[in-house]
């Protein structure tokens, strides 16, 4: 039986110029963008840097876009190849395939494909959020494939998310406006301005036709302690989406190769693109240049 092809999704009026106008903004000149096919979509990168440079992959969280890695794209960019993707099934310029991703193994299934179609046989590998999530799961499924790992305040993969956090978010999970989301972010990052550039994609991404994001437990202390990849967790000190102290300690508990590092003043949010984003990036390239550990 022949399937008939999937409609292209609407997107909000304005969305793509928006995502441009980042990208013209924020990001180096260098910037490509490409299209790499995987069975569960067309995925879209936004990347940087030498080409022969060592690789560097970046997953946002969940609702935004790679260009949120703007600044670290920018700085690190001189030392490796950024590849900044966009989440299938999230709002960005990666568009899903007939094979919907409705599980861990699906979202793994689909990073190796990218990977795949970048050529990259192993990558230093980072992701903020349900990014990092993402991110972790995939260093446990193919840790071979992951030289370094950097987990920039990650949820679901070491705690659970405060209730307080949960409660403000819920209002802007239910039913998403730009009301709702802008009081959101405005009471997470304690109101810490944005550029206007990237507060205009927020605001056109609230109409985004996303599909539901594929979530699961945290990691088991057995895998993790397994695991074998040399790791940074780096936490917002003051993200109210979880504690960033009891983060730390926890992974540092549990993950063999893993440092921690908190950046003050920055908050779940504002730790990639906003207070925070010039020590995120500054942390990252001192552990992505550091020698390899014995």
């Amino acid at each position: 039986m022949t399937r008939t092809p999937r409609a292209p999704r609407p997107v909000p009026p304005g969305f793509l110029a928006a995502y441009d106008a980042v990208l013209a903004a924020h990001w180096p000149r260098d910037t490509a963008p490409s299209l790499v096919p995987t069975p569960y979509g067309a995925t879209h990168i936004n990347s940087c840097g030498p080409a022969g440079a060592p690789p560097l992959v970046l997953l946002p969280g969940g609702g935004a876009t790679s260009t949120v890695w703007a600044a670290q794209a920018t700085r690190l960019g001189r030392t490796h190849r950024v590849h900044a993707v966009d989440l299938v099934g999230d709002p960005g310029r990666s568009t899903p395939g007939e094979r919907p991703i409705r599980s861990a193994d699906d979202l793994t299934a689909w990073l190796d494909a990218v990977l795949d179609g970048l050529g990259l046989e192993s990558t230093a590998l980072g992701g903020h959020s349900y990014g990092g999530w993402i991110a972790l799961r995939y260093a446990l499924h193919a840790p071979r494939r992951v030289s370094r790992l950097v987990l920039v305040d990650p949820t679901g993969c070491f705690a659970g998310f405060r209730p307080g956090y949960l409660l403000h978010a819920l209002p802007m999970l239910l039913r998403p406006t730009v009301r709702r989301t802008r009081a959101f972010l405005a009471w997470e990052t304690g109101g810490a301005p944005s550029d206007p550039e990237g507060a205009r994609l927020r605001d056109e991404a609230v109409g985004f036709p996303s599909a539901r994001p594929v979530t699961g437990p945290k990691p088991s202390p057995e895998e993790l302690r397994g695991l074998g990849v040399e790791t940074l967790v780096l936490l917002a000190g003051d993200s109210r989406a979880h504690d960033a102290a009891k983060v730390a300690a926890t992974a540092r508990r549990l993950l063999p190769h893993a440092g921690t590092a908190t950046v003050a003043g920055a908050t779940h949010h504002s730790v990639p693109q906003g207070a925070g984003a010039g020590e995120t990036g500054r942390r990252m390239e001192d552990f992505l240049s550091a020698p390899a550990r014995p």
